[in-house]
């Protein structure tokens, strides 16, 4: 099959990988019917983290069933599903707590799993998912999705539950006033989900009109294009005098988290999803002398798919709209390319 590798900073290749099967009696294969690259997969790309031999990447998909392992009993050949952006078992107590990221088995795609067997990555035709029952979401019905919902499927898997993380961890709720920092697929997706969960305002912070114009849709009311203390002003001055109740920081950088926490009023709550990505430390003084309260991390993308997903298949919000380019497989490289010169928000992959 052929499957998107990362040899070291800038060079992502297409390769040829051996096809993969059933290795255990809790696995499945998939074949992927759409992936895509993530903003976090520019972190090794752009060399912020390490890349010490030629890996897999990928950590977002969906795909229907092959094969199944004979430990199945959740799963058929021909189901359409969803893979969250880790493997988790369900059954460890982080995973019974809803914090499936923090699961005792926990494995991630182009690793390897609990068992010490490799898991390919997300970016290719085929994929071995262990822990089947308890990883993957089933779509239910037998529709093939169009275009359209085929896209937005494809963000529960990570972008669409990591920014309703974020607004659940700034207790993003009916009558609050939200500020968004970030306009990758992540932060658009956030305004998304905090009007899902009936902020009464919600500011985006963006500098981009191509951006602008999906965090408009997606139900942002305002769009502040200053940054550091203009961009607090400016905040303030949108809010009546006062700074938001909730704020979502997207980004991950020492700058994102600075900015999203002096646009947080005092006893106000802040959500971080943005992957740090060296500094983003947390001046606690200043949490002391503010009381803002502080929560976030890495999103249990797993826990919130059914709860999203119904609202996907009900029409009700389509966060497929972040993806502004498709492009086949073979072109992964430009892909990551478009990604990290921003001239796009978020690629889809087509296998």
């Amino acid at each position: 099959m052929r499957a998107t590798i990362i040899h070291a900073p800038g060079d992502i290749r297409v390769e040829d990988r051996e096809y993969p099967t059933v290795q255990l009696p809790t696995d499945v294969v998939v074949k992927v019917t759409a992936t895509c690259v993530c903003g976090s997969d520019l972190w090794p790309y752009r060399g912020v983290r390490p890349t010490r031999k030629p890996t897999a990447i990928g950590h977002e998909f969906i795909g229907t069933v092959e094969s199944i392992g004979s430990g199945i009993t959740r799963l058929a050949v021909g189901d359409l599903v969803i893979a969250p952006f880790v493997i988790s078992c369900g059954a460890c107590p982080p995973c019974l707590n809803g914090v499936t990221v923090a699961c005792e088995h926990l494995a991630g795609w182009g690793g390897r799993d609990d068992s010490g067997h490799p898991v390919d990555g997300g970016q290719g035709e085929a994929v071995r998912v262990p822990l089947a029952d308890a990883t993957l979401v089933k779509v239910p019905g037998d529709t093939e999705p169009d275009d359209a919902l085929r896209n937005s499927l494809l963000t529960l898997s990570d972008v669409m539950a990591t920014g309703h993380h974020a607004a659940l961890a700034a207790k993003v709720g009916p009558g609050r006033t939200v500020v968004v920092v970030g306009d990758g697929a992540v932060g658009l997706c956030g305004v998304l989900a905090a009007r899902r969960l009936g902020a009464e305002r919600i500011i985006a912070m963006s500098r981009h009109a191509d951006r602008q114009a999906i965090a408009r849709e997606f139900g942002a009311t305002d769009i502040v294009a200053e940054r550091g203390d203009e961009g607090v002003a400016a905040v303030r001055e949108l809010l009546g005098g006062v700074l938001a109740d909730s704020v979502l920081e997207c980004v991950g950088t020492q700058e994102s988290m600075d900015q999203a926490l002096h646009s947080t009023r005092p006893g106000g709550a802040l959500g971080f999803v943005g992957v740090p990505t060296g500094g983003g430390e947390v001046p606690l003084r200043y949490l002391f002398d503010t009381n803002i309260s502080i929560g976030g991390g890495m999103a249990p993308a797993r826990t919130y798919i059914p709860e999203l997903l119904a609202d996907v298949l009900a029409g009700t919000i389509n966060p497929g709209r972040v993806f502004d380019v498709v492009m086949p497989l073979e072109e992964a490289p430009e892909a990551y390319r478009a990604m990290d010169e921003r001239r796009a928000i978020k690629v889809l992959l087509t296998p």
